[in-house]
């Protein structure tokens, strides 16, 4: 074989596999841009949608991915986390693309049903502790997301003496069943005693405990109402604001979507922002980024919402200069 024929079989080989490459591209292009994405979102709470869903999906259409196209959004409002779990299996086994957890029932649900799907989480307050992650910084695992309670229990209680400047007797309402109730609780308690609030616990797992638990507190008993454990706050806000309200007790809760239906105040991020930013999150994984690697972002804004409407109906003035700081006041 001469040199000019070794020369043009090397050319030949290196052109066979440039075309073989480019054709592998143009195949994975085409079954990238052909694929339908499926994403299982799911929340534990049936009197309610979370505020951050709608703008999850508008912004998610947004960049580009848009229903019964190249994405389907499979969405479950569930009663418990025992639903949660059988839900979570059941995304496992229909294989879906990306998970989305929006508190900790169902992010306890993910984690325990999978290790490779990716899963995005949103409201939660410590992630870390609840051991779904390594640190904010470096998640590790599959699992990533938004922080959206960080402001402690204790901040939160000196905020309800300060809106309520008379508040001596505080109903603390708590799930024995809800995981992170200890240590909630121990926060709690220790916030009391440097308020020197008289804390009564009581324990409530459903809606027939609260309601029993509602008709037996008289008049005088407590000054305010204080949810303790996050599963009360996601599965009973709806029964938990209307029976406070029918009681005229100020009630502390944790979105500014209940304190329009009647609790007195909120100091908390605004979730709808929490579902446009979560979106990002969610196409840069589909994109191939891994949650191990993508630090769970804080939510940095907060909201002071107050019901002064509320207030004047129990016959309460708050000071002025708690007023002034409101970022909404609901006459």
């Amino acid at each position: 074989m001469t040199i000019g024929e070794k020369r043009m079989n090397k050319n030949i080989v290196v052109f066979v596999l440039a075309t073989v490459m480019l054709a592998s591209v143009h195949l994975a292009n085409a079954q990238q841009l052909g694929k339908v994405w499926r994403i299982g979102l799911f929340h534990v709470g049936l009197d309610h949608v979370p505020p951050s869903l709608e703008p999850l999906r508008q912004t998610l259409k947004a960049l580009g991915y848009e229903e019964g196209k190249n994405i389907r959004l499979d969405w479950r409002n569930l009663a418990d986390e025992e639903a949660a779990r059988e839900t979570a299996k059941e995304f496992v086994r229909e294989r879906v693309d990306l998970i989305v957890a929006f508190e900790g029932q169902t992010v306890r649900a993910a984690k325990a049903a999978t290790s490779e799907i990716p899963v995005v989480f949103l409201h939660v307050d410590d992630p870390v502790a609840d051991g779904f992650i390594k640190s904010l910084s470096h998640p590790g695992g599959n699992l990533t997301g938004f922080v959206t309670y960080p402001i402690s229990p204790g901040k939160q209680m000196e905020l309800f003496k300060e809106i309520v400047p008379k508040l001596r007797r505080l109903l603390a309402l708590i799930d024995p069943q809800d995981p992170a109730t200890g240590r909630v609780l121990s926060e709690v308690r220790e916030a009391a005693v440097a308020l020197k609030l008289h804390l009564t616990e009581r324990e409530v797992r459903n809606q027939a405990d609260i309601e029993r638990l509602f008709a037996s507190v008289r008049r005088g008993d407590v000054e305010g109402i204080f949810p303790v454990s996050r599963n009360l706050l996601t599965k009973f806000p709806s029964l938990i604001t209307r029976l406070s309200s029918e009681k005229h007790l100020p009630l502390a809760m944790h979105r500014k979507e209940w304190v329009e239906q009647g609790a007195l105040f909120s100091y908390a991020p605004d979730l709808v922002t929490v579902g446009r930013e979560a979106a990002p999150y969610v196409d840069r994984i589909l994109k191939g980024a891994k949650p191990a690697n993508l630090p769970v972002q804080q939510m940095s804004r907060f909201e002071l919402v107050i019901n002064l409407k509320a207030a004047k109906q129990i016959g309460l003035t708050i000071p002025p200069n708690v007023l002034a700081r409101a970022d909404k006041v609901i006459r």
